[in-house]
């Protein structure tokens, strides 16, 4: 297999790839004069709009407006990041995507190893008759159930997983940076998972990338054991069940999130297979921009205990600054989804799904829960509460829900706004739920975002300034420090990078030491900030122009005049309103 640097791997897969033959196999394309012609997949259409240049190699739809290269085809159809469209596409046309072959190898070992251990525990399952299997079977989960996980079981012996992954030559440090194994005092390796119910845990690709872990024993702690943060696994960024879920979470256009391994399976067993688990810890904004991904519904279905009750509030919270529209289930029989789908089976669940509450009523009704509100003072503890909740909504939400607590409980919409505006702590809280991050896309850090976050660390007054371009952050590293940096960006005061450092992965944090030691500016900040945006400025331009140079030569050979019209009007405007700073 040929290896190629990750700045190169876009041109490569381009010169390899015919978008035609990509997008045939789930398009019906029809040849139409130079181009073919087929129904969008991106919106309901009866008469074919969806057109494809073999010539241009790109796709435009004339109903929707999508359009791009074989690239954009693959991200938007099958929801995969930028960088997941490309491995998608090397892997399709043997190209080995990697920005250091030796690094990459590496990766793809530690992959490998997990997969091996999976195969492992999953045979040791199905072994004789052991303590795993009459755990599962008690549980009452089918074969085909377990085959669809991989369910696995892990001995209560020392080193029956090292000893087949040292006869498979693969060596003791990757196992121990992969949390599989521990090595004592004295030196020996033994096997970190024993006598252990087994979940693997994949990536949306479907690639093994760390393991969870159910004990056996009552007296056995702790009860779950998860991988630690691993070169290939980090908690915060993954789902379990994703790589199962994604097309039934498509084809619904909801997820429904729950909180643990088993819910997911009794809930997919039972035929609710649009589910997912947050991996043992609260909901974290990369989960959710991974769920955001296939839909931007989310029924959140965890435990009906005030613990739950919090966790779906919290959840909730993160869905909606990102956009999402939560609604919290609430389970009435039983303690869990597990419990309750064996109880009631799927009509039951499907009917709880369909009545969950909308996050802003759940919130409402559950701080209506805590008070008295027969009693005056009570009640004015409520509204004082409900006014800071309310607050944080959306302008056209806040307003509705105003009006609904107004009318429920017996006070003035008029006094609860007045509430809010008066309230300097709430109004903050408002500024700080609504903002948003920027889609990340590549692993590969630019010189410009490095340029901009040393900028940022030498004079903090340009972080205020950057927000209409904060495209320009590519990377997922770059993005990742210019949202801490903006998270606590205090308006007058010099970045901490000290605290900034702390709160970023360790990846992260070891480009910002580089970026403050290496990353040298010569000249004034002012001008190298303005040559970073300019640089920004006129690439987006050129793209922008590039594309729809392609759709009007499309529109013309169609014979398409009023797209042929617009598109020129549309070419014009950008040509004569080049914007720099």
């Amino acid at each position: 297999m040929v290896y190629y640097q990750r700045e190169h791997i876009k041109d490569e897969i381009k010169a390899r790839s015919n978008i035609v033959d990509i997008i045939s196999n789930v398009v019906d394309l029809k040849r139409a004069g130079a181009n073919y012609k087929g129904l969008c997949p991106f919106h309901n259409e009866k008469t074919p709009s969806f057109m494809v240049s073999e010539d241009k190699q790109i796709f435009t739809c004339f109903g929707c407006g999508q359009t791009g290269d074989v690239i954009k085809f693959v991200e938007e159809y099958y929801h995969l990041t930028f960088v997941e469209a490309l491995q998608k596409l090397a892997d399709i046309y043997g190209i080995e995507m990697t920005e250091d072959s030796i690094d990459n190898r590496k990766r793809e070992q530690y992959f490998e190893i997990n997969r091996q251990a999976a195969i492992f525990f999953f045979k040791a399952l199905r072994k004789n008759d052991n303590q795993g299997m009459r755990y599962i079977k008690s549980r009452n989960i089918s074969d085909d159930t377990l085959y669809n996980f991989g369910v696995g079981y892990a001995d209560n012996e020392w080193s029956s997983l090292y000893d087949f992954l040292k006869s498979k030559g693969f060596e003791e440090q990757m196992m121990l940076d992969l949390g599989l194994v521990s090595k004592s005092a004295k030196g020996k390796y033994y096997d970190k998972f024993r006598n252990r119910v087994i979940f693997p845990i994949k990536n949306p690709a479907g690639k093994v990338i760390a393991f969870g872990g159910r004990a056996l024993e009552k007296e056995q702690m702790p009860k779950y054991l998860n991988s630690p943060e691993t070169p290939i696994f980090q908690k915060k960024n993954n789902l379990y069940a994703i790589d199962i879920a994604k097309s039934e979470i498509t084809s619904n256009n909801r997820a429904i999130l729950v909180e643990g391994y088993m819910d997911v399976i009794s809930l997919y067993q039972a035929g609710v297979k649009n589910v997912v688990a947050s991996l043992g810890t609260a909901l974290t904004e990369n989960q959710v921009k991974l769920i955001k991904r296939f839909s931007k519904n989310v029924v959140l279905s965890y435990d009906n205990d005030q613990a739950g009750i919090n966790a779906a509030l919290r959840g909730s919270e993160i869905l909606y600054k990102e956009a999402l529209k939560a609604k919290i289930l609430t389970v009435t029989d039983g303690k869990d989804p597990d419990e309750f789908i064996k109880l009631r089976g799927k009509a039951a669940y499907d009917k709880l799904v369909e009545s969950a509450k909308d996050y802003p009523v759940f919130a409402i009704d559950n701080i209506a829960d805590k008070y008295d509100l027969s009693d005056v003072s009570n009640k004015v503890a409520f509204l004082e509460d409900v006014s800071t909740f309310l607050s944080v909504l959306r302008p056209l939400e806040r307003d509705i829900y105003i009006e609904r607590v107004a009318t429920e409980y017996g006070v003035s919409a008029s006094a609860l706004k007045m509430e809010m505006g008066f309230d300097e702590k709430v109004r903050s809280r408002r500024v700080d739920l609504r903002n948003t991050d920027a889609t990340a896309t590549t692993d590969n850090i630019t010189l410009v975002e490095k340029l901009l976050i040393k900028i940022f660390l030498t004079d903090s007054s340009y972080v205020g300034k950057i927000n209409e371009f904060e495209k320009i952050f590519t990377s997922v590293k770059g993005q990742d420090i210019y949202n801490s940096i903006k998270k606590n960006y205090v308006n007058g005061e010099e970045v901490n990078v000290a605290e900034l450092i702390n709160n970023l992965d360790r990846d992260s944090s070891e480009l910002v030491n580089e970026i403050v030691e290496k990353t040298i500016i010569e000249g004034r900040l002012e001008d190298i900030y303005a040559d970073c945006i300019n640089d920004y400025l006129k690439k987006r331009q050129k793209e922008e122009l590039e594309m729809i140079s392609y759709r009007l030569s499309i529109a013309e050979e169609e014979g398409l005049t009023e797209e042929v019209r617009k598109l020129t009007k549309e070419m014009e405007s950008i040509l004569s309103s080049e914007r720099r700073v």
